[in-house]
């Protein structure tokens, strides 16, 4: 399958563009970054180096990272701009061509559901309003439009993304690697998280079932409290005794942020993979972490 890629140099790109490539299909890269390319493995910065050659699917994960810096005016700007700007490209690359890709797999995340408690929040789940979720269903409604040219169109709604090298994890880890076990606030907060191994196994499995569209939970089965995340973590480091870090003062440090990904979280299940007979590798955090730290 010719397969075009936006976002493929980020944390999860890293790992799914091989994965691609060893699966046999033929991937190019869309990319600000300039790169020399292989047999069978191509990077564009431009989406008009593509107007002569076919493309059957794109999957779209092009975003600033939410926890890049505190949300000011102008990074809320840059974190829309990101994701909106990008994925309306990708539709009036589509739009244009005379035989559009026949998938879209376009990334979104689990803040689409906003704080809804201890809620479990399937596919279906209503969202509740506040700057990600208003964000992320921005950024669906956008990947929606692919929809009306006969595209068939997921939407892939992530959670934290765990793997060693990259990621959320290098920040989460690393009071842990210092000896100090943490949880933010109260630690009641759910982290709804997947191995990154499986989140390149589910965007395989959705580019193979045609028959598949709609939202898709990249999650784990099993969420976990930041206090059980804190727990898991002191079973493969040796650690102070754990403790919180005050939500006022997060909130001081970090603003917005500190609040919407810190302090708050969504309890999200995959029920839709599981439902389509998707299997996970670390349906559960420990197995998970066994693999990021074989030695600990």
């Amino acid at each position: 399958m010719e397969i075009l890629v936006s976002g493929g140099t980020g944390f999860i790109g890293t790992a799914l563009i091989p994965a691609l490539c060893d699966a046999g299909h033929r991937v190019t890269v869309l990319t600000r970054q300039s790169r020399g390319g292989r047999d069978g493995l191509r990077f564009v910065q431009s989406l008009a180096q593509l107007r002569e050659q076919p493309v059957e699917a794109v999957v779209n994960l092009a975003g600033a990272s939410m926890a890049g810096a505190r949300w000011s005016r102008r990074y809320k700007r840059e974190l829309v701009s990101s994701r909106l700007d990008t994925t309306g490209a990708l539709i009036a690359f589509m739009r244009e061509r005379e035989q559009p890709p026949h998938t879209l797999l376009s990334a979104s995340a689990v803040g689409y559901y906003g704080h809804q408690g201890d809620h479990f929040l399937a596919e279906e789940a209503a969202p509740v309003p506040g700057f990600a979720s208003d964000l992320c269903r921005g950024w669906e409604q956008v990947a929606a439009q692919a929809e009306d040219l006969g595209v068939r169109t997921c939407y892939l709604r992530l959670g934290v993304v765990l793997d060693a090298g990259g990621g959320a994890l290098v920040d989460m880890a690393r009071p842990f690697r210092l000896g100090i076990a943490n949880w933010m606030g109260r630690g009641d907060q759910w982290l709804s998280w997947i191995h990154r191994d499986d989140v390149v196994a589910a965007i395989l499995f959705l580019l193979d079932q045609p028959c598949l569209h709609g939202a898709f939970n990249l999650t784990a089965p099993v969420p976990v409290t930041g206090r059980e995340f804190c727990e898991a973590m002191r079973r493969r480091f040796r650690t102070l005794p754990p403790m919180s870090v005050p939500g006022p003062v997060l909130k001081l440090a970090l603003g917005e942020m500190a609040e919407e990904l810190l302090l708050s979280g969504q309890r999200v299940v995959p029920s839709a993979l599981r439902e389509a007979g998707f299997e996970f590798c670390y349906p559960e955090l420990d197995q998970a972490l066994d693999a990021i730290y074989p030695s600990h």
